[in-house]
């Protein structure tokens, strides 16, 4: 069998996709942690308005001079710390360490830090006039360091309560959002048991001696077969900001030397391709690599195997290995290898 492989299709599937002009819109009230983020998305947004209404007591005279405030900033970068909480009544008051790392239209960037404070009024005891989660208080202060140095280790005398069960929930209203249509476990109403890692690592920009940083994976099952189950993975990046996991691999165009295709005569690798459901899969955390194993059919004896390695908080291709003869024998092939590349 031979495997041909274009120097185009290496370059596609090795390539980062750009940076949206804005960020995604995002709009949520459902932790003290992902409102903060939906304040600095609107910002960053321009779309002063809806920032302005995060705040129960506003942080300026009017929204015109809130805005103005704002007018420069293009990028924010948010960082969070483990929150503390103070209950009163049944009435909730969290108190969040935030970092971020605002730009301005001519990229240069100041980093501040400090605290806020949100406020939850028990929803089973509101009136008709509904109050949500809202911020009540913050401040943050110049840094003059990197974003991780600018965060407070805590806020306020309550014991830390870091957000784990809250990005699981977020992860899974991601999940659900994203492939209600498309996974047979959705559609069912099944219940969802997912599985989860946290996952160290670092940027090719970190020095020597800084501290690991930490993304989590969630892995959710969507699909079954007689012989093929499948997952999908949601992630949450060292920002705490989720998406659903992509995994590039190649887009093959098979050429058989035999109408019962038990021989291969070539294999082609054509362009890339990006998959959202993995089959089969299996997660090492020590060498923090996840495969795939596709059987075609139930024999075994055709099917595709990819490797993904997490590197600089993405998952890269790193293999991929295909058995295209339906020749009752286990014979793969390698089109793909970047292990060990350079």
């Amino acid at each position: 069998m031979r495997s041909l492989l274009p120097a185009a299709a290496l370059s596609v599937l090795g390539a980062v996709p750009a940076l949206a002009a804005d960020p995604a819109y995002l709009d949520d009230r459902s932790s003290p942690e992902v409102l903060v983020r939906s304040l600095y998305n609107a910002i960053a947004r321009k779309e002063y308005a809806r920032a302005w209404s995060y705040f129960s007591d506003k942080p300026a005279e009017n929204l015109a001079a809130f805005a103005e405030s704002y007018a420069d900033t293009e990028k924010v970068v948010v960082r969070t710390g483990p929150r503390s909480e103070q209950e009163t009544d049944g009435n909730k008051l969290f108190l969040l360490p935030v970092a971020i790392e605002a730009s301005n239209s001519d990229g240069d960037a100041q980093v501040y830090g400090g605290c806020y404070g949100l406020e939850l009024t028990n929803p089973q005891l509101q009136p008709e006039d509904y109050v949500a989660l809202r911020i009540v208080r913050g401040r943050l202060e110049p840094s003059g360091g990197s974003i991780d140095e600018a965060l407070p280790d805590s806020c306020g005398d309550a014991p830390a309560i870091a957000p784990t069960a809250a990005r699981q929930a977020r992860a899974e209203a991601v999940f659900r959002g994203a492939f209600a249509e498309a996974c047979l476990t959705l559609r069912n109403g099944d219940e969802i048991a997912s599985e989860s890692w946290e996952l160290p690592f670092s940027y090719a920009s970190d020095r020597d001696g800084d501290p690991k940083r930490f993304a989590w994976l969630y892995r959710f099952p969507c699909n079954r077969g007689a012989y093929n189950e499948s997952h999908v993975f949601v992630i949450a990046n060292d920002y705490d900001e989720l998406s659903v996991v992509g995994f590039p691999a190649p887009e093959l165009d098979i050429r058989y030397a035999d109408e019962d295709q038990k021989k291969v005569d070539v294999i082609y690798v054509k362009g890339a391709i990006s998959q959202t459901e993995l089959v089969n899969s299996t997660f090492d955390l020590p060498t923090l690599t996840l495969r795939s194993y596709a059987l075609w059919r139930g024999l075994g004896d055709a099917a595709a195997e990819g490797t993904w390695e997490f590197r600089e908080g993405r998952f890269s291709l790193s293999r991929y290995d295909v058995d295209a003869s339906f020749d009752e024998e286990q014979n793969p092939e390698t089109v793909l290898d970047y292990h060990g590349g350079p």
